[in-house]
């Protein structure tokens, strides 16, 4: 399986489990914007010409990516860069097409590219192409393979045991031997095996895996197809949790149960704060995601790109490195998560401006809402 078979070998400074305050603090720390003056990417940004930089993320639209990571990269390399021109940002879950996405920045000569790689293994030619080129890659993320010159992420493995620790939680009694379902993610994606561990790392010796599968591309209609399958195997009243890997999964877990007329729904985890999994988790239908503070990501990988697109190196930006399957050391950001249940939601997601209660609070959901304290 490559590298999507294990996580990246991490080496910190310093990296503890942290709150959302504390992933607020680190957005700030990164704010400081880059260019002139020293050669590790401190400075102000005024004065060192324009740069062309290439976005290439595995969705658009309204995924996260589509509604947060790319237009927050976008007004951190404005901020960054004021005379800079908008980076040239393109979406795909197309492996292939991601790839004919990168070439043609390269063929188009962009000063550096951000990546968040839908097929690491697959895109690893053309990123070696890129170094050819002398254009750095800054991983967004996903760890691409092939001479990355930085990476911005979240720590997968934290993400995976705040996933397992509240789904154990959520269980209640049946945490001691119950079975539950792990709709994992796609092989191909590095983060997928990182979560996986994160949770297994709790969540072995305490419950039976009844099922666990691997969620290819990602694809919410695949996890339906496997959540059905699961359902039939293990028996409707037989399924006490599901891991899902993130939000969508979720959804397409929760469809398949709904399908099956199974009541009461087990408890369901995510991640990515989805405006339609935080809906979820008010209603009653998932118990969990994991939030992600997108800005202070996307700070970072900004002012990883502006430095290494003139020139510089970004050890100071790095709050440790990663290796991987291909390269060693590389200068890496790793961004701490939150779990937000139906009780956090009004003091994490609406706190950040994430979302307003009017956003997630749909008319059919007002009752809702108005239990779990979310009014204005």
């Amino acid at each position: 399986m490559g590298l999507g078979a294990g996580p990246p070998a991490v080496k910190r400074r310093s990296f503890t489990r942290a709150s959302v305050a504390v992933a607020v603090a680190v957005g700030l720390v990164l704010a400081g914007a880059c260019g002139g003056g020293g050669g590790d990417g401190d400075g102000d940004g005024d004065g060192d010409g324009s740069l062309s930089v290439g976005v290439l993320l595995p969705g658009g639209g309204a995924s996260r990516f589509g509604q947060f990571d790319g237009p927050l990269i976008e007004k951190q390399l404005k901020r960054l860069c004021p005379d800079c021109p908008a980076p040239t940002i393109a979406a795909t879950s197309d492996p292939a097409v991601q790839r004919q996405q990168l070439e043609s920045m390269i063929t188009r000569r962009v000063d550096v590219l951000v990546l968040a790689a839908v097929d690491p293994q697959l895109l690893r030619p053309s990123v070696e192409a890129a170094h050819r080129a002398g254009i750095p890659v800054v991983a967004y993320d996903r760890l691409a393979q092939g001479p990355i010159s930085g990476y911005v992420t979240f720590d997968g493995t934290t993400v995976g045991r705040l996933q397992g620790e509240a789904l154990l939680k959520a269980m209640g009694t049946k945490a001691r031997g119950g079975q539950i379902v792990m709709m994992n993610g796609a092989t191909t994606d590095p983060n997928a095996g990182w979560f996986k561990r994160g949770a297994l790392s709790v969540l072995q010796g305490k419950v039976k895996i009844g099922k666990s599968y691997d969620t290819v591309g990602w694809r919410p209609e695949n996890a339906f197809v496997n959540m059905t399958r699961a359902i039939a195997a293990l028996g409707a009243g037989d399924i006490d949790g599901v891991l899902a890997a993130n939000d969508s999964l979720a959804g397409a877990v929760v469809a398949a149960l709904n399908a099956a007329e199974v009541r009461p729904l087990p408890p369901i985890t995510g991640q990515d704060a989805d405006l339609a999994g935080v809906r979820r988790i008010v209603r009653g239908d998932q118990y969990m995601t994991v939030y992600k503070p997108f800005e202070p990501a996307a700070t970072a990988a900004a002012k990883m790109a502006v430095a290494l697109g003139r020139g510089r190196t970004v050890g100071s930006i790095a709050t440790g490195t990663v290796d991987s399957a291909t390269t060693k050391n590389i200068p890496a950001v790793l961004l701490p998560s939150v779990p937000v249940t139906v009780g956090n939601i009004k003091g994490t997601l609406v706190k950040d401006g994430m979302y307003t209660i009017d956003q997630i609070c749909t008319p059919a959901l007002r009752s809702a809402c108005a239990k779990a304290g979310l009014t204005r």
